[in-house]
């Protein structure tokens, strides 16, 4: 099927596209060399997106441009929710491209996170060509809405592919709030029912993950669905390389937890957590001789 948008969302991208200030480029005639091993809808979003960065001046110059790019796009969701269902997924594909404008208005937020929770971050053309935690969140928030649309099945497939270019697992049912930033990000995980607050910054190797499985009672080896089983982060929330917050718990506002922790019991609003005993380290003279 070859799907036709009817919706007005190229009238907003369009004039989103105009209310863009420094530092988000703009400049039009910008050239960019071809990237390889991409996933057709994720190309399309990121034209879509932040159009001056990847080779899509034409979007900001032609709205005709950018329903050409949403009719498109809208194919291959179309395609892709297909399989997964037993009925026309039109109006799903409809409900996914009207919430684009906002998605973008939230993407350019996580550039802006970025931007300032990271002192070797340049400019923001170099966060959104470049930081794997820009693409893994701007593939997981079209993925979030496809999960509350339903096409759950599908939004997981692109969340894997984000995941394979990135190292960066975050569940299209996980709920991120606004001002999001994953810092380098290789090994991060965040489960289906995890909630993330605004302004919260992630290093690499964490697990927002579940403590311990429920068995399902009505048949044997299968594990209970559909029940919070992953942590809650609050605002204004750092938390450092390799911890781990597991389980159904919360960590409050204003909370910085360090390196290595393990955490899986709540964490109040104005805390400091960090690991109390260190490793030592011994230093021996080698023998030269």
């Amino acid at each position: 099927m070859e799907y036709r948008y009817t919706g007005e969302a190229h009238e907003r991208l369009y004039a989103s596209y105009r209310d863009d200030e420094d530092p988000y480029p703009k400049q039009a005639p910008m050239e960019f060399p071809t990237q390889r091993h991409s996933r057709d809808e994720v190309d399309i979003l990121k034209r879509l997106f932040f159009p001056t960065c990847w080779n899509a001046a034409s979007l900001v110059r032609e709205e005709s441009a950018i329903l050409d790019h949403l009719d498109e796009l809208g194919t291959l969701f179309y395609a892709g929710i297909r399989p997964y269902t037993d009925e026309d997924p039109a109006a799903t594909v409809e409900t996914i491209l009207d919430r684009l404008p906002d998605i973008r208005a939230r993407l350019k937020k996580d550039v802006e996170a970025a931007y300032k929770g990271d002192p070797a971050a340049k400019t923001y053309l170099e966060i959104i060509r470049s930081y794997p935690g820009v693409l893994a969140i701007q593939v997981q928030r079209v993925a979030h809405a496809l999960y509350e649309a339903g096409a759950g099945e599908y939004a997981r497939e692109l969340t894997e592919y984000a995941k394979t270019q990135t190292g960066i697992d975050i569940h299209p049912g996980a709920e991120i709030g606004e001002y999001f930033f994953v810092d380098h990000g290789t090994g991060v995980v965040i489960g289906e029912t995890a909630t993330v607050g605004d302004w919260v910054r992630l290093y690499q190797d964490v697990t927002l993950g579940a403590l311990h499985f429920e068995k399902d009672e009505t048949e044997e080896h299968k594990l209970k669905k559909g029940y919070k089983r992953h942590p809650d982060i609050g605002d204004h929330v750092v938390i450092g390389a390799g911890t781990k917050v597991l389980g159904a718990i919360t960590v409050g506002d204003h909370v910085s937890i360090g390196a290595n922790s393990w955490v899986s019991e709540d964490v109040p609003d104005h805390t400091t957590v960090l690991v109390s005993d260190h490793p030592t380290q011994e230093r021996k003279k080698t023998d030269r001789t």
